[in-house]
């Protein structure tokens, strides 16, 4: 289990950062699976931050550890996944999301995140992780 991974189940909630038109748009998110060692995250294909992960998929994700000051920044770009055996092992991963959708929903998107690039505070000590 990466330390990224491992940081973001640790927050629970994290923060995507997208572009809307020329607006930076910042929301809530909660599921996060770690795949083979890959990042993934999943929206539906309904709402407007799917629209803004097509049209510039770079992304920020923020999260911060409820009671600390420890602090997570991953930048990198965000990819669809198709694959139905990764779809699946995210419902499996997240009951929230299983209740929602099934692994042939058209409208469960499910994100996977290249040229990743994290660092984190904890206990004030500053480390970049790759």
């Amino acid at each position: 289990m990466s330390r990224t991974y491992e940081f973001l189940q640790e927050c629970g909630i994290y923060y995507i950062a997208t572009i809307n038109e020329n607006v930076p748009a910042v929301r809530p998110f909660g599921s996060v699976m770690e795949y083979e060692g890959e990042l993934y995250i999943s929206t539906a294909k309904y709402k407007s931050v799917y629209e803004q992960f097509i049209k510039n998929n770079f992304i920020q994700i923020v999260a911060l550890k409820a009671g600390t000051r420890d602090w997570i920044r991953i930048n990198g770009k965000v990819v669809e996944i198709h694959d139905l055996k990764i779809k699946q092992a995210m419902l499996d991963d997240s009951e929230k999301l299983a209740k929602r959708f099934n692994k042939d929903s058209e409208d469960f998107i499910l994100l996977k995140i290249i040229e990743m690039n994290s660092a984190v505070n904890i206990n004030g000590e500053f480390v970049e992780l790759t």
